[in-house]
């Protein structure tokens, strides 16, 4: 089948790289110039495991290219996916302009039956704003061609996008057409093999699984990271809590690791967009609102540990810093909370030392020429005249370190875990303070 892809960022990129993968002929069109011709130097701007192979592959067999050619663009596909940016507004709700800019340039240049599909995550509503701003673009060319209008959110999980889209927990299709949920059954065909994993239902519903699913995994880790705050209060160790809720069946392992708070493109943007558009209707999601809130508060937890060791007084100190990207297995930087520390750091007059496996490129890009902030090639790099240890994001590279190292080059011997990686005990014979998330001071 030919599929159009409006946008070449990270949902676009997956998406297309996929559908090529299993035979379709992908076109993935962007108003971005540089990115377009750095896609066809065969440079990936974002990283993701497998992508840049899985693309350079479908690029040389001829199965996914990538234009700024809209017309060409509109002209290809069956299918136009419109998987652009939706970024916060002022007051935290989804901006829309590059989906009703993209829905614009479909009316305005095709000329036989679309499909057009919702893959950005967007509010209730807008597969309505879709079809109207369609409509008045074929009005002023005084055409009259059939389309639909699908809402068929993703579900991809930064790190591991490829899995899941080849093996997708559900694949949703929001639509009031009974002929274009088969079409897209027919496109989701390889992906469905196994059982059948397609869950139809209509327009508003399919917009809003989206929202709802990723405001349930924040809520999951907002309300674990409470509990981390409960249980540093009454003498109570986190993670014993998390392995005996964990083993209820009903609540399950997954999203309750307490940690440092969610950063990301999603978690953050869409907690906020749900809630205002609950707002926009008259209703107040306390239950959402507490969750961005205790997120946010929680971004500050390592900072005002670190503030309590030192008594206030952090100027000249040097941190190490292990991690920068969101999670691990992304360059992601997006309201992370390893920014907010190292921000707050270097505000009170101390320098950081950071490392990161693979955001080190995007980290320069948000920090150039930061006085206070050097990036380090290595983890043992950043711990070089270092005071003390910071670790924010969880990354494979610190799961086992050398602590007797640790204690050698950290002058305080202080480490403090965002993540929860390791066991207070592997820490004793060396000495080394650790403060933990929802754990207290496990002090050797």
């Amino acid at each position: 089948m030919n599929v159009t892809i409006f946008g070449s960022g990270y949902v676009g990129l997956v998406t297309g790289a996929c559908l090529a993968e299993v035979g379709n002929h992908v076109i993935c069109m962007d108003v971005d110039q540089d990115k377009i011709e750095r896609l066809n130097n065969g440079e990936i701007p974002i990283y993701e495991p497998g992508l840049d192979d899985l693309i350079a592959r479908n690029v040389e067999i001829g199965r996914i290219e990538f234009t700024t050619d809209l017309q060409k663009a509109v002209g290809h596909g069956l299918f136009q996916m419109i998987a652009v940016g939706t970024p916060p507004g002022e007051d935290g709700s989804a901006d829309l302009q590059y989906v009703v800019a993209v829905a614009e340039a479909i009316g305005e240049n095709m000329d036989e039956y679309k499909i057009v599909i919702d893959k950005s995550t967007v509010p209730v509503g807008t597969a309505g704003k879709v079809r109207e701003r369609i409509n008045a673009a074929l009005k002023v060319r005084n055409k009259a061609i059939e389309f639909d209008v699908v809402s068929n959110p993703e579900f991809l999980k930064e790190g591991a996008a490829i899995d899941d889209f080849m093996k997708p927990d559900r694949i949703i299709i929001g639509t009031d057409n009974p002929r274009t949920t088969e079409l897209l059954r027919m496109l989701y065909t390889p992906f469905n093999r196994n059982h059948d994993r397609i869950i139809a239902m209509d327009i508003p519903s399919a917009e809003l699984t989206k929202y709802a699913a990723n405001a349930m995994l924040a809520t999951k880790i907002s309300f674990m990271n409470e509990m981390s705050n409960i249980a540093e209060r009454v003498g109570a160790d986190i993670e014993q809590v998390r392995q005996g809720i964990g083993s209820d069946h009903r609540i399950g392992f997954q999203f309750i690791y307490p940690g440092c708070g969610y950063g990301g493109s999603c978690f953050p943007k869409d907690v906020r967009a749900l809630s205002r558009t609950a707002k926009s209707i008259g209703y107040e999601a306390k239950v959402l609102d507490a969750v961005e809130a205790t997120n946010d508060q929680q971004k500050e937890k390592l900072f005002e540990k670190i503030s309590q060791f030192y008594s206030g007084d952090l100027k000249g100190k040097v941190f190490a810093l292990w991690g920068l990207s969101f999670k691990p297995r992304t360059d992601d930087m997006r309201e992370a909370p390893s920014r907010r520390l190292l921000e707050r750091l270097i505000a009170e007059g101390a320098s950081v030392r950071a490392y990161d496996p693979v955001a080190i490129d995007e980290a320069k890009h948000l920090y150039p020429d930061t006085q206070g902030l050097e990036f380090c090639e290595t983890a043992d790099d950043a711990l070089k005249g270092a005071n003390a240890l910071a670790i924010v994001t969880e990354w494979k590279d610190f799961w086992s370190p050398d602590f007797g190292n640790l204690a050698v080059q950290l002058s305080d011997k202080a480490i403090f875990d965002g993540r929860n990686l390791y066991e207070p005990g592997a820490l004793k014979p060396f000495g080394l303070r650790y403060f933990a998330i929802g754990r207290g001071e496990m002090l050797a």
